[in-house]
């Protein structure tokens, strides 16, 4: 799998991290979560895992064609808005060796990756049958 460096919050580039794919689909490098309350509100099925992001590292999407605008929706892929303005992001465990060859990631972090199109429908406006919800 190729990537392409989107933007990070971090000048160390070992922080949270926006990466788009040659798959149709984005890798977001996060902090882990571990035994702790937003972890206990997830069902996180085998293969997957999850990881918390500020969600301003969501504006890096206009760098691969996306609007620039805050995600609000908390669906599949993003499950969870913190109060601390982190979003806990669900998605397919990278295990892919050429991928992870290209990050750099601390012991504290991990990567999901999520397809383009359910990212890009986090940021269209919500329809009639998501308003009755």
């Amino acid at each position: 799998m190729k990537l392409r460096f989107l933007g990070t919050n971090s000048t160390s580039g070992d922080c949270p991290t926006l990466y788009a794919t040659d798959r149709d689909s984005y890798i977001v490098q996060g902090w882990q979560l571990f035994a702790n309350e937003l972890l206990m509100q997830l069902d996180i099925p085998e293969g997957e895992t999850a990881v918390e992001v500020p969600t301003e590292l969501f504006e890096y999407l206009k760098e691969d064609g996306l609007p620039a605008v805050d995600i609000k929706r908390s669906q599949a892929p993003i499950m969870i808005h913190t109060p601390q303005g982190t979003c806990v992001v669900q998605g397919k465990a990278v295990t892919d060796q050429e991928a992870l060859a290209q990050m750099s990631i601390p012991y504290y972090e991990t990567c999901v990756e999520v397809s383009k199109s359910a990212i890009a429908a986090l940021l269209e406006e919500p329809r009639g049958a998501d308003l009755q919800r």
